[in-house]
């Protein structure tokens, strides 16, 4: 009798506790955005020009005309470097949309009319020197691109993007896991950073590495702002934490604007 029946209870009390649908951290996972960065590495006026009309004229309006979510378009500020680059930054909800948008735009008449010139550009006269371009994972805690809540005069607003590099893969997840479960994103929120992004860098120049991007009115917002962090009771418990030690190898720091026409 006990060898006919326990299969039977052992079978109901699994299917009891089984939960029937994902946990709530499965799901916030899954919601996770993918970033993708651009960016154009440029050797005159006449490039950065050609640029600038192609992606207001062109790409932008070619994006919110087939539901595509729209792009930050960011530059370097003058004070930090001469080198002229322009950043794209994009948010897809799938890997697939990526490939999906290439194919929709060669195939709009509309798009392909207005950026012509940028598209069509002679080989000994191109619109850019090379591209750079890294893709991202958003981060658990931040799942998708949020525009920033500043509206003073975009040319004194300081966009921060930094890069986190670590020494092995285990390291970068650390790092990611500070910012998640260790309560950076959350102390950023607190002390009003205005993220833009976090992300995980899926493939890059610099892996492993994560990005993310936060903005500030003016140069002194920007100091004031960092200063708050450091000073902090609760960055100054995280950093000491054991399980937190050594997970970050190098940092990059650039300052951006966003250019007139930049959805971010």
């Amino acid at each position: 009798m006990k060898s006919i029946y326990l299969p039977v209870f052992l079978f109901a009390l699994m299917a009891r506790c089984t939960p029937t649908t994902a946990p709530a951290s499965e799901t916030h996972i899954a919601d996770r955005a993918y970033h993708q960065l651009k960016i154009y590495h440029l050797d005159s006026e006449e490039q950065e020009m050609a640029l600038d009309s192609y992606l207001r004229k062109a790409y932008l309006p070619a994006l919110k005309r087939h539901g595509f979510q729209g792009a930050g378009v960011f530059k370097l500020r003058p004070e930090q470097d001469t080198l002229r680059k322009t950043y794209v930054l994009q948010s897809f909800s799938a890997l697939e949309d990526i490939v999906k948008l290439d194919e929709v735009l060669l195939a709009d008449e509309t798009y392909l009319k207005a950026g012509s010139a940028y598209l069509h550009a002679a080989h000994d006269n191109p619109p850019y020197n090379r591209i750079s371009t890294v893709l991202m994972r958003a981060f658990a805690d931040f799942p998708s691109l949020v525009p920033t809540p500043l509206t003073g005069f975009r040319a004194d607003r300081i966009y921060e993007l930094r890069s986190y590099e670590s020494a092995t893969e285990f390291d970068f997840k650390n790092k990611v896991d500070m910012f998640n479960a260790g309560g950076e994103v959350k102390l950023f929120d607190k002390l009003g950073f205005n993220a833009v992004f976090y992300g995980e860098v899926l493939a890059g120049a610099s892996m492993p590495n994560l990005m993310y991007m936060t903005t500030f009115a003016d140069q002194k917002s920007r100091d004031d702002h960092w200063k708050a962090f450091v000073d902090s009771p609760e960055w100054n418990d995280l950093k000491v934490l054991p399980e937190y030690q050594n997970n970050v190898s190098h940092i990059d720091i650039t300052f951006l604007y966003p250019t007139a026409y930049s959805g971010y």
